[in-house]
């Protein structure tokens, strides 16, 4: 007599894929991490070895004293504070600012017509040459700063916004509008939920702009930051301070980078009880 086989159970089926997920995830982890680990060694090594020349590429060791060093002073900590609190204000005004500008030009199709070219001349325009109109208009200080913060992400947040508006499907706002749905609730219920994943998507995007805007505006301006330390390393060879001051940028910019990450998750669950 044969015996019958049992299909698993939903939840053991369930439980195994979990388990797939989450083995794959710890290995996508881990190589991370070995790779980060065997960059930096091979760095160091290169480095003692004369592979490399420590005047110019530095080492982890060197970069790691300098940071001690600064640390231990108290200045290195106001220099990332005064760039993180520009960049998070450029970031913040240039997305809101973006959002605002693509309802307002969705809002009206005249006014869509009228600044479209214009939308398109200002984003291909490099953002680094309005620098000294900022210092002009605006003065030597942080306001230039967050000024460049801004200009460097609102234009592409506004073209990303505003075609992610004029995608949505129209069969959607067809049957809106059969039901007697104003404009305002089109936009309200359907519109702006749609776009969702596409301002996340300008989100993740405006972290790396933003950083970039700050960073090239304190160049030109700021006697505080990183961009100010990098600047000033280059101009008195100190290349272990730039190495260190770019390392900086990027540890920054990932937990920023993360951060938008878990914005991303918490608004798409919100996105799927509504």
């Amino acid at each position: 007599m044969k015996k019958k086989h049992h299909k698993p159970h939903r939840s053991q089926l369930h439980a195994n894929y979990v388990r797939r997920i989450r083995i794959q995830e710890f290995w996508v982890v881990f190589t991370r991490i070995a790779l980060l680990v065997l960059f930096i060694a091979g760095w160091e090594y290169s480095a003692d070895a004369g592979w490399i020349d420590p005047f110019l590429f530095s080492s982890p060791s060197r970069i790691t004293e300098l940071f001690i060093q600064m640390a231990g002073s108290g200045n290195l900590f106001h220099d990332i504070l005064v760039t993180t609190v520009e960049t998070i204000l450029g970031f913040a005004l240039g997305t809101l600012g973006g959002i605002s500008l693509a309802t307002l030009i969705w809002a009206s199709p005249f006014l869509s017509r009228v600044l479209d070219p214009y939308l398109v001349v200002l984003n291909s325009m490099p953002k680094v040459a309005l620098g000294p109109l900022f210092i002009v208009a605006i003065g030597a200080g942080y306001g230039s700063v967050l000024a460049m913060g801004v200009a460097i992400t609102i234009i592409i947040t506004t073209l990303v916004i505003h075609t992610s508006f004029q995608s949505v499907d129209r069969n959607y706002l067809r049957l809106a509008r059969s039901f007697g749905a104003s404009r305002g609730q089109l936009f309200r219920k359907i519109i702006f939920p749609a776009s969702i994943p596409d301002m996340i998507a300008a989100l993740k995007v405006n972290v790396g702009l933003s950083w970039v805007g700050v960073i090239v505006g304190e160049f030109l301006v700021s006697k505080d930051g990183l961009g100010h330390l990098i600047i000033y390393g280059f101009q008195v060879f100190n290349l272990n301070l730039v190495l260190m001051s770019l390392l900086i940028v990027a540890v920054c910019a990932t937990v920023m980078y993360k951060i938008v990450y878990w914005l991303e998750k918490r608004l798409l669950k919100y996105r799927m009880a509504e």
